[in-house]
């Protein structure tokens, strides 16, 4: 078992997972090419899968697909750090959990779709504000909390054991520019999201919404790279033969009677 509670077999699993889950997280590019009908710059990205959607089908069984990878991906490296207590570092056991978290919520968001797009549609507004749609509607607000508290917990906690630690070396280098940058568009997405609903317009809520997403995706696959390099360099090391010191002849002085 390394240092970072992966063993070589399950590092590579947790490596392909998390970048799965990484690239499905980012499937609402899809959006540039397909006619969804919905500006990106104004809306919400879950308004893609809205149930009311033509293609909402499609954008609900990726955010299914990215969060049941990254739950199968964090699952396993969470429970490695636990049953081992000399790699059971704090900042790593939170950040796995918020993995892991971020796995569950965004994969149960999937099944928690909107039934109509606020944003786009004044009627659905109007009907979300006088409470007069699903109770998925309210169901799917808390799970996108949930994952999105989940992606941030991670996204920092890891990135601070990488540093702390000495572990995974390109998340440890880079890892700190993508914190700023998600912390950033959290920051413009909740506060669009907080005059959207004082009705005051959108900011371009989803322009912000979608850099916080995008952020996300590419931690992932930052992740995912520095699991697999580490592992690569554990193997290397392995197999690397060891180094014998030479011996010196011994010198035999000679003894005057």
């Amino acid at each position: 078992m390394s240092r970072h509670g992966l063993s070589l077999r399950t590092a590579w699993p947790v490596a392909v997972l998390i970048g799965l889950a990484g690239a499905a997280y980012t499937a609402w590019v899809l959006e540039v090419v397909l006619s969804t009908g919905l500006n990106p710059v104004e809306t919400y990205v879950s308004e893609l899968a809205a149930q009311d959607q033509p293609l909402g089908g499609l954008f609900r069984a990726t955010d299914f697909t990215a969060g049941l990878l990254a739950f199968a991906g964090g699952l396993p490296a969470l429970l490695g750090l636990l049953r081992h207590a000399a790699s059971r570092r704090p900042w790593a056991v939170v950040g796995w959990a918020g993995v892991t978290l971020f796995g569950a919520a965004t994969a149960a968001d999937a099944w928690l779709p909107l039934s109509c797009t606020p944003t786009a549609d004044p009627v659905c507004a109007a009907r979300e504000t006088a409470g007069l749609v699903p109770a998925t509607h309210q169901a799917h607000a808390i799970s996108s909390s949930l994952a999105m508290t989940g992606a941030l917990t991670g996204v920092v906690a890891l990135t601070v054991a990488a540093r702390r630690y000495g572990w995974f070396a390109p998340l440890a280098r880079y890892g700190p520019a993508l914190v700023v940058l998600e912390l950033l568009a959290t920051v413009w997405t909740l506060s669009a999201i907080a005059l959207f609903t004082a009705g005051r317009g959108t900011w371009a809520l989803g322009a912000g919404q979608r850099l916080q997403v995008l952020f996300v995706a590419l931690w992932l696959g930052l992740l995912a790279y520095s699991v697999h390099k580490e592992r690569r360099t554990r193997v290397h090391d392995a197999r690397r033969p060891p180094v014998h010191e030479e011996r010196r002849p011994r010198v035999h002085k000679e003894h005057r009677t």
